[in-house]
């Protein structure tokens, strides 16, 4: 069945409930340090009373549970998209466990066990897809109980990928609702009620592809929760693209990027390092066969990411620095920024990479660090807008830019066209579309 599928630049915030089809419903911080970048903001969000005194409103209860195998791109983006909306966010392992290994092999760790979460209630429970997590989700009884009541109690729900089909539907949970999910489940809805949509709004049930809607997906549901105007705010906070923004690579002094094995990647973080930018680039190039190494530079494998999401890295910065790598690549949030930059390991590799003409790449506030240690010179890159003009010789409004074995990237939702160009730089058109695709992300055709 065909993919019918959508990027992250067809969200339109001028008008975001035009984006998705709807069938009729009632209705941190560390200490003080020189930073390289401004704090990302999150919006806050307000009620003013008929005397006119601004009050906080209640946070938005909800739930997002995780499992063996469960999507860790969507994962992940719903819950960093919610939290910055302004909801408190539970994250729940169904293992006995609170560290689970996600699909493409990013290890996250739960806030709690399902069990504590069994008489709670929630305005929102959202479930990632991702194979067999899926199945996990469906497995698990309390989740099951918890969802039940959910839909009886008519609040919100909502699943992607995998998980409309493989968990609701055997709960009983999609019944005379227009629902859509990943195409490779299509044939397991409903015939009726299927569609194609990128996102679909029934009720109180919202479904969506993939991966690579999973922005839509948080957004629309962060605009059911908290309106229309916080979740634009939010929208732009992430660098998601309006309708019209198409700009998304440019490459300047082209040459061959190609190796004769697996590449090896490093992807260094920190407390504080950017949890989407990290998530996203080690998933997309894992599926491309990528052996990608995430290392913490922390004591701990353990860090605390960006919206207080736990991320347990491969090896420490130490022990990964005794090999070689083909690309190195930088992730940005300010606090992770900070820590990158002060990192003498990561500075000597950096430099030793450069030395030998081999790529690395930085997104987000990250290029700055590059600057700082003399890395770009005479390079073209792109940032965070935040930073972007602290470059020497920046090029601003392109998602991606390669100056020959230089990539930067403005980081947060432009992560996926830095990635994917990364596959496509070293594998070549191919293989990137087909990544793209199974991600349910838009890909240039050419």
């Amino acid at each position: 069945m065909a993919a019918s599928a959508t990027t992250f630049s067809s969200l339109s915030f001028a008008s975001m409930p035009s984006q998705h089809q709807r069938t009729p419903t009632p209705k941190r911080t560390s200490k003080p340090t020189k930073s390289l970048s401004p704090t990302i903001p999150t919006p806050t969000i307000t009620t003013t009373t008929s005397t006119t005194t601004t009050t906080s409103l209640p946070p938005k209860k909800v739930l997002v549970p995780i499992g063996f195998g469960t999507e860790e791109m969507e994962a992940v983006i719903i819950v960093d998209v919610l939290r910055r909306a302004g909801a408190d966010v539970t994250v729940a392992s169904v293992e006995p466990q609170l560290q689970i290994e996600a699909s493409s092999g990013t290890k996250l760790v739960a806030d709690t066990s399902i069990s504590t979460c069994s008489d709670q209630v929630f305005d929102l429970v959202a479930l990632p897809g991702g194979m067999p997590g899926s199945v996990r989700l469906r497995d698990c009884e309390v989740l099951q109980k918890i969802m039940s009541k959910q839909a009886e109690e008519k609040r919100l729900y909502g699943a992607i990928c995998a998980a409309p089909a493989v968990t609701l539907k055997p709960w009983g949970l999609l019944k005379k609702k227009q629902t859509t999910c990943h195409p490779a489940f299509m044939d397991k809805l409903p015939t009726f009620w299927a569609v194609k949509s990128s996102i679909q709004v029934s009720g109180e049930l919202t479904t969506s592809r993939g991966p690579g809607t999973t922005f839509e997906f948080a957004l629309s549901l962060a605009e059911q929760l908290f309106g229309a105007s916080i979740a634009k705010e939010v929208g732009q906070v992430l660098l998601v693209s309006t309708a019209d923004d198409n700009h998304t690579k440019e490459e300047f002094n082209k040459v061959e990027w190609s190796v004769d094995h697996m590449p090896r990647v490093l992807i260094p973080v920190a407390n504080g390092s950017e949890a989407i930018e990290v998530v996203t680039i080690a998933d997309i190039l894992r599926r491309a066969k990528v052996d990608v190494i995430i290392a913490s530079l922390e004591k701990s494998v353990q860090i605390l990411a960006s919206q207080g999401t736990k991320i347990v890295a491969d090896k420490l910065i130490g022990d990964a620095a005794e090999s070689i790598y083909d690309i190195i690549i930088l992730p940005g949030g300010t606090a992770g920024t900070e820590r990158i930059h002060k990192s003498k390991i990561l500075k000597k590799l950096i430099k030793e990479q450069d030395s030998a003409g081999r790529i690395y790449g930085a997104v987000c506030s990250s290029p700055a660090v590059l600057q700082r240690q003399g890395l770009l010179k005479d390079k073209r890159a792109t940032a965070h807008p935040s930073v972007v003009d602290t470059l020497t010789k920046a090029v601003d409004g392109a998602k991606v830019v390669i100056d020959g074995k230089l990539i930067t990237s403005r980081g947060l939702a432009t992560v996926a066209d830095f990635a994917l160009t990364i596959v496509g730089k070293l594998f070549g058109y191919g293989r990137a579309r087909s990544v793209a695709e199974g991600l349910v992300f838009e890909y240039p055709r050419s």
